[in-house]
Order: C-alpha cells, then structure tokens, then sequence
C-alpha cells in the first residue's frame, strides 16, 4: 500500500509545480515525523485493532516512497524530454512514456526503503501491541531473557536480508540490465 500511495503522490508532486509548493511541503513535513507517533492516533481511530498497526506501517513506508518517486520524475535527463516533445509526445505521453520508465530505478529505491521503514514501523507498533515479533521481544525484556531477546534480534535481521537477497536484488538486477544500468554494459 506504502508503494502504491508513496508512487501516486511522488508522480503528482513530480510533475506539478503547484502539488510539489503544497502537497510536497506537507510530505516533507510528515516525513520527519516517525511513524511510531502516529500509533496512539492509530489506536484510537482504529480502536486498537490490526488495522492501527496496518496504518503506522504504511505511514512508515510511504514517505520515502513519495520523495523517492518525485526525485525520479524531477531528475528525467532534459534531453529525453526534449526528444520526446520533438517527436510530438503529448503531456501525458511524455509522463508515461518516457518520464515514468525514466524513473524506474528511483521507484525501486523508494519501494526498498518504504518496505525498510515499513519493516521498523511494524516492529514498533508490535512493541505496543497484543502479537508478533515486538511483543515478543517485549515479553522477553520483561522477563530479563536476553537470549530470547538477540533471537529475535537474529530472527528480524534474517528477515529483512531475504527480503533483500530474494526479492529486492532481483528485481535490481533485472532493472539496471533493462535500463543498460548493469556494469556488464560499460
């Protein structure tokens, strides 16, 4: 969700000068806020049920998503633009034609690092709440039962490195040989 929100908004405020004064402002605002203050207001609309949880983490993720995809748009090479409009692309063919695929590599940035913040978020949120991994290291805080504690400290660290290796590098490898982005190419 952190990826398709963080994407919508990072390509409106990339390509519109009023949304980027506006919305863009606000974004950077929110993003200096950790997404771990917006449980208590999580728990209470969401009367402290998964879906406060569900909210922090997507907070978590979606700001690095939207400067991440905006940083993209705003950084096309002016001279695929300039070819672009040359060859008669209209504005939203220049968005999605070249803008949008010109982007890529900066959405797979933002999509790594909304799922790392998104990642933390949860694991806060979890300190808070009733399962999962935080309360469990909670618990064993609670119980001055450190073994447990680096265990899950292991078992957190072990996660986000699959995550990494089988999903994320993968994808990275594929989109740096898409773009002629791979030191094979040079």
């Amino acid at each position: 969700m952190a990826v398709i929100i963080g994407s919508f908004l990072g390509i409106l405020i990339g390509i519109s000068k009023l949304a980027d004064e506006t919305i863009g402002t606000l974004v950077i605002a929110l993003q200096s806020v950790p997404s771990i203050v917006w449980l208590p207001i999580a728990l209470i609309i969401f009367q402290g049920g998964p879906s406060a949880i569900i909210f922090v983490v997507v907070l978590g993720g979606t700001w690095a998503m939207t400067m991440n995809m905006r940083m993209g748009m705003k950084n096309v090479q002016p001279i695929l633009i300039r070819a672009a409009r040359t060859m008669g692309y209209k504005r939203h063919e220049l968005i999605w034609k070249v803008m949008l695929p010109a982007s890529v590599p900066s959405a797979l940035t933002g999509a790594r690092l909304a799922w790392a913040f998104g990642w933390r978020a949860l694991m806060a949120a979890e300190l808070i709440g009733r399962g999962g991994l935080g309360r469990t290291l909670m618990d064993a805080k609670d119980f001055f039962n450190m073994d447990l504690v680096v265990a899950i400290m292991i078992i957190i660290s072990a996660i986000g490195l699959i995550v990494e290796y089988f999903v994320f590098s993968k994808v990275e490898k594929r989109v740096l040989s898409r773009w002629g982005l791979n030191k094979s190419s040079y």
